[in-house]
C-alpha cells in the first residue's frame, strides 16, 4: 500500500460526524470514553501498561499548550535524548502530528505503521460493538505504537480537546503534567464556564505524579487546586520567566509576549523530567522566586533554577510553524498565527500590533494591511473580529480551509465532517459580522442598500465549475465597504498578492472574481502599494492552507 492510501484510508474514519455528539452524550460518564479507547489500544495488540515505558510529559490547556510542548520537547532533544511528540491538529500534512526527534516521521514509517495498526483493528473488529476508531482515536493509538517500536527516551504529548475525557487521558503513569493558560474553547464539550472547563483539564492530573501551571483566573486556580487535591497529585505554579533572567535576557524562538509564559511551563517541566530520571548537573535549584501577583496565589510556586546551556539554547532554537510566524516575500509580509480563542487572538494582536504596526514606513508607496480570516465550528466569531479592528486593516477577506477549490492533492487537508455549503455560509456569516462592525464604526448604514435576503440569492448564483464550487464575491450590497469572500485560499491570495508573489498566479476564474469593484478597485492599491502586510487568523487549518501554498517544501 503506498502513503496516499494510507491517507485515503484514515480519511474514512473522519466519516463518523457524530463523533463529537457522542462526546456530548458521553461526558456525563467519563469512563464511557475511556473504555471505548482503552479497548482500541486493546485490539491494536498494545495494553495501557505498555505506555508507561514512554515517560510521558502530559500537557493540556486552552491556549499556548503546543507551543509549551515545542519548547520543552526542544530542550530534551538538546538534552541528546531521542524525542517523540504527538500535537494535534496537523497544518499541512498529518505526519506532523507524530515527531520523532522533531521531525514529523517520513511517509515510509506513517505508511508502515498506519497499516500495522489499521489491519489489526479491522481484523478484530466483528465482536466489537465499534467497529473502528475516530480519526484522533486512531492517530493517538498509532502514535503510542510509533513511539514504542521506534524507542524514544520520551514522548511529549499534547491533549486533543479538554482532559478528564481525552483519549490521550488513558496514560495512566506520566512522569509530569502541565496546563498552559486557560480560556474559553469548546463549550459545547467542555462546559460554558472556565471553571467547569478547568475541571476539565485538571482531569489529566494523576496521583503522586508532579503537575504544574501558569498563572490563571483565581478561580481557575481553586479548581485546579481542588482536582489536585481530590486526586492527590502536587500541584505547583510556575514562576516568571523573570527569575530565569538575572544574568541576561532568555531569547525565545517564538515571538509574542505570552510565550514566555509558556516557555516558563515547559522549563519546569523539562527539569521535572530530568530529575526523575537521574541527569545529575542540570538546572541546579536557586532561591525560590515569588512576585507580588504571585504571592495572592493560594498555590504553592515551583522554585526556579539555574539554566542549562541545553535549556538555554533549546528555548532559542524552538519552532513551532503557524504560530506567530513572520515570512517575507519581497513586498509582501506574512503575519501568521493561528488564534481562534479569544484569549489567544488578544494576544496575536497585541503581537501584529507591535510587529507590524511598528515596521518602518517605505519612504515612498503606501502600506496596504489586509486581514485573511476564517473561523470554524462553535467558536464566538463577532468577538474574535471586534479584537482584530484595532489592528486598521484595509481590506478584510473570508474564505473557508479550502487550498484549492480542486480537491486533488489536498487529501491530508480534507475534512469530511462538514460540508461545502456549510462552509461557505460560514463565510458570508463572517463577512456579515465584520461589515456590522465597520459600519458601526464610521456610523453608516451599509445595508439599506439592499434586502436582506442576499446571502441566499447569492448561494443559489453559485454554480460548480470544474472541480468545486465557484462563489461570487459577496460585497454586491456593500460597495462602500471593503470585504470580500473568495471560495478558496488560493484564490483570495492571488487577489491580495495581484501576481506579485511567484506562488500566486492569478487563474481565469480569479480574474473573472476581480472585476468586483471593491476586487477591481482594491486591485489597484495592491499593486501600487510599496509594502503589503497580511495577517493570517482565525483557524490553524487555514493557517496550514496558506503555509502549504508558501512553502512547497512542508509538502514534500
Amino acid at each position: 500500500m503506498e502513503f496516499a492510501d494510507a491517507i485515503q484510508t484514515l480519511n474514512t474514519l473522519q466519516t463518523n460526524a457524530s463523533y463529537l455528539d457522542q462526546v456530548k452524550r458521553e461526558r456525563g460518564d467519563p469512563q464511557l470514553q475511556l473504555e471505548a479507547m482503552k479497548g482500541f489500544l486493546k485490539r491494536s495488540g498494545l495494553k495501557v501498561e505498555d505506555l508507561d515505558q514512554l515517560n510521558i510529559i502530559h500537557v493540556t490547556g486552552t491556549k499556548g499548550k503546543g507551543s509549551t510542548c515545542a519548547f520543552a520537547e526542544q530542550m530534551l532533544r538538546n538534552c541528546g535524548l531521542k524525542t517523540g511528540f504527538y500535537s494535534s491538529p496537523h497544518l499541512v500534512q498529518v505526519r506532523e502530528r507524530i515527531r520523532i526527534n522533531g521531525q514529523p516521521i517520513s511517509k515510509e514509517l506513517f505508511t508502515k505503521y498506519f497499516w500495522q495498526v489499521y489491519n489489526r483493528l479491522d481484523e478484530r473488529k466483528d465482536s466489537c460493538p465499534q467497529s473502528m476508531p475516530a480519526y484522533f482515536r486512531f492517530l493517538t493509538i498509532m502514535a503510542f505504537h510509533v513511539f514504542l517500536q521506534e524507542k524514544v527516551d520520551l514522548a511529549v504529548v499534547e491533549v486533543g480537546i479538554g482532559g478528564a475525557y481525552d483519549c490521550t487521558n488513558i496514560i495512566r503513569k506520566p512522569v509530569v503534567c502541565g496546563i498552559s493558560s486557560l480560556g474559553i474553547d469548546h463549550t459545547s464539550i467542555l462546559g460554558d464556564t472556565i471553571e467547569k472547563i478547568a475541571w476539565q483539564k485538571g482531569g489529566i492530573f494523576k496521583p503522586g505524579v508532579p503537575a504544574f501551571t501558569v498563572p490563571q483566573p483565581a478561580s481557575c486556580l481553586q479548581v485546579l487546586m481542588d482536582r489536585a487535591k481530590d486526586i492527590g497529585c502536587p500541584l505547583s505554579l510556575c514562576p516568571d520567566l523573570d527569575a530565569y533572567e538575572e544574568d541576561k535576557t532568555l531569547t525565545l524562538g517564538l515571538a509574542g509576549e505570552h510565550q514566555r509564559s509558556n516557555a516558563a511551563l515547559a522549563l519546569q517541566l523539562t527539569q521535572t523530567w530530568l530529575h526523575c530520571h537521574g541527569y545529575d548537573g542540570v538546572g541546579e535549584v536557586k532561591e525560590p522566586w515569588q512576585t507580588g501577583h504571585m504571592l495572592k496565589q493560594p498555590l504553592p510556586t515551583a522554585s526556579a533554577f539555574r539554566l542549562s546551556f541545553a535549556m538555554v539554547q533549546g528555548l532559542r532554537e524552538t519552532e513551532w510553524l503557524g504560530r506567530t510566524q513572520i515570512l517575507q516575500r519581497g513586498a509582501l509580509t506574512y503575519y501568521i498565527d493561528g488564534a481562534h480563542t479569544t484569549s489567544s487572538m488578544h494576544a496575536c494582536v497585541h503581537w501584529f500590533r507591535d510587529v507590524a504596526l511598528n515596521e518602518e514606513k517605505p519612504r515612498t508607496g503606501s502600506v496596504v494591511r489586509v486581514l485573511l480570516f476564517n473561523a470554524t465550528g462553535e467558536r464566538d466569531t463577532a468577538a474574535l473580529l471586534k479584537l482584530l479592528q484595532p489592528c486598521q486593516f484595509d481590506y478584510a477577506i473570508f474564505c473557508p480551509n479550502i487550498t484549492e477549490v480542486s480537491a486533488s492533492g489536498n487529501a491530508d487537508q480534507q475534512n469530511y465532517n462538514v460540508t461545502l455549503e456549510n462552509v461557505l455560509s460560514r463565510c458570508l456569516e463572517n463577512q456579515r459580522h465584520w461589515n456590522q462592525l465597520m459600519e458601526e464604526k464610521v456610523g453608516l448604514d451599509l445595508w439599506s442598500a439592499a434586502p436582506l435576503e442576499l446571502e441566499e440569492s447569492l448561494m443559489k448564483k453559485a454554480s460548480l465549475r470544474g472541480h468545486g464550487l465557484l462563489l461570487v464575491p459577496v460585497t454586491e450590497r456593500l460597495l462602500n465597504s471593503s470585504s470580500l469572500v473568495f471560495p478558496s485560499i488560493s484564490q483570495a491570495l492571488q487577489w491580495v498578492t495581484q501576481g506579485r508573489d511567484p506562488a500566486f498566479q492569478c487563474s481565469l476564474v480569479t480574474k473573472a472574481l476581480h472585476q468586483h469593484p471593491v476586487a477591481s478597485s482594491g486591485a489597484v492599491l495592491l499593486q501600487e502599494a510599496a509594502s503589503i502586510q497580511v495577517l493570517v487568523t482565525g483557524s490553524l487549518h487555514l493557517v496550514g492552507g496558506v503555509l502549504k501554498l508558501l512553502d512547497q517544501s512542508l509538502s514534500q
